[in-house]
């Protein structure tokens, strides 16, 4: 039986209009049984993501200052989807009564917070269940507990367990010709519901389709597919066809924001395509993710860049002598709840790359107190406003002349090279430059590699 999974992200369950435009997309494959749906996004540039305004409502009330305006916005967004697909306005109640009932429970506020935040996705699937149901779908919502999404204990980073996966196969016979289940939370052993990170929907369609063993999992956004750079750096970039799984975790990772940079993992394990497509123009291919590919002439597939980014210098004379140096400092960061993203090094050197928002002048003194007195460092500083650009492509490793045509396109276009970290992927090459200078370096990494 062949099986999609489509996930709808905010923008594309934003409002009436956008409702009714998936509705369409689900009817017009019969294959597409099971549908994640994200809270509403914005409907445009200045509007407000429904999980922004539930997180204000949950720490007003928590704060004893008046929450009623944030409840307000809440429940007039409900009331405007609900009365403009023309369904019974007890829905609306429902919804209030559970705002209401969650907020003023007796949970501690780590898992009020999540309930919370859980409400935009799981109110908008029963919407969304409800309207598929009024024009003639045999449409069900399901609860991610009844449809056995068991998750870790960890309140705004759930991840899940291996036994979910069993009970989410089942669903392949359950009677209905749509399941739409909430995404971004699952519950964990205790009965908590506990939320992912950050844009989860992503994940939660990744596991149903893995759970369900579907052909294909569609994701379903508002782009017509991933493009090679940044649009809002450069303009008209040419559309990627056809990305693997690490490649895409790269580009992912790396500043593009078409997909949560975790959302894949459960689908790459099961080797399911992604299928990625704009629901405002649903007839074009999108990209399709896959586990492998066939060899392409020009291997850069993508060029991502991110900024917000810090350099940690520790240097040292005969450190590589220094037996469990590298262990002691990252042990340091440990300790100061600070992860690190790339370590470039020498043999008297070390370089750890590391989200600035990760550090408040308070910890960053500590840290390079604490590195000094207890390392003997001879030098420790730490570099702010540091960008990355990732060149991504699988077969970089073995291509003769990517690192050449790269720098010299930084040349041309007047950037400083502040770190080059190559080897330690093969499917990508890691530049460390000025974050001022992070347009004119992809505008000319992109006429490098994608229009000479």
């Amino acid at each position: 039986m062949s099986v999609k999974v489509a996930k709808f992200g905010g923008s594309s369950v934003a409002d009436a209009k956008q409702i009714k435009k998936i509705s369409t997309i689900i009817l017009d494959d019969p294959t597409r049984k099971f549908v994640i749906v994200s809270a509403p996004g914005k409907r445009h540039e200045n509007d407000f993501k429904m999980t922004d305004i539930l997180i204000l409502l949950a720490e007003t009330y928590n704060n004893q200052d008046v929450f009623e305006n944030y409840l307000d916005i809440i429940i007039k967004r409900f009331s405007e989807i609900i009365t403009d697909l023309n369904l019974p306005s007890t829905l609306i109640h429902e919804i209030k009564d559970t705002i209401i009932s969650t907020i003023s429970s007796d949970l501690p506020y780590v898992r009020k917070l999540d309930a919370i935040k859980a409400l935009g996705e799981d109110c908008n699937a029963k919407v969304i269940s409800t309207y598929l149901e009024s024009i003639g779908v045999n449409a069900t919502y399901m609860n991610p507990k009844d449809a056995g999404i068991v998750v870790s204990n960890e309140p705004g980073n759930a991840q899940i367990l291996q036994e979910s996966f069993q009970s989410l196969y089942e669903l392949r016979e359950h009677h209905c010709d749509v399941l739409v289940i909430p995404g971004f939370f699952g519950y964990s052993k205790e009965g908590h519901i506990v939320t992912f990170s950050r844009g989860g929907s992503d994940i939660t369609g990744a596991i149903v389709a893995a759970g369900v063993q579907a052909n294909l999992y569609e994701n379903f956004t508002d782009v017509d597919s991933v493009f090679t750079v940044n649009p809002n750096i450069v303009n008209n970039p040419k559309e990627i066809k056809t990305l693997t799984y690490k490649e895409m975790r790269e580009l992912s990772y790396a500043g593009f924001s078409v997909f949560h940079d975790e959302a894949l993992i459960p689908a790459f394990r099961r080797s399911i395509p992604v299928a990625i497509k704009n629901t405002n123009n649903p007839s074009l291919p999108g990209t399709l993710v896959v586990s492998e590919k066939q060899k392409q002439e020009n291997c850069v597939v993508g060029i991502a860049s991110d900024t917000g980014f810090c350099t940690l210098y520790v240097g040292k004379y005969l450190m590589n002598r220094e037996l469990g140096f590298g262990r002691k400092l990252f042990h340091i960061l440990e300790n100061e709840s600070v992860s690190f993203e790339h370590t470039p090094s020498g043999i008297d050197d070390m370089s750890v790359i590391i989200r600035e928002h990760q550090l408040t002048p308070e910890k960053e003194a500590k840290i390079m107190k604490k590195i000094k007195e207890e390392l003997k460092a001879d030098t420790v500083s730490i570099h702010h406003n540091l960008a990355i650009i990732m060149i991504v492509g699988e077969g970089i490793m073995n291509t003769i002349g990517i690192a050449k045509k790269a720098t010299t396109a930084l040349t041309d276009a007047g950037v400083n090279i502040n770190m080059i970290n190559q080897g330690s992927s093969d499917v990508s090459m890691m530049f460390g430059i000025n974050a001022e200078d992070i347009d004119s370096a992809i505008q000319s990494l992109y006429h490098e590699f994608f229009e000479n």
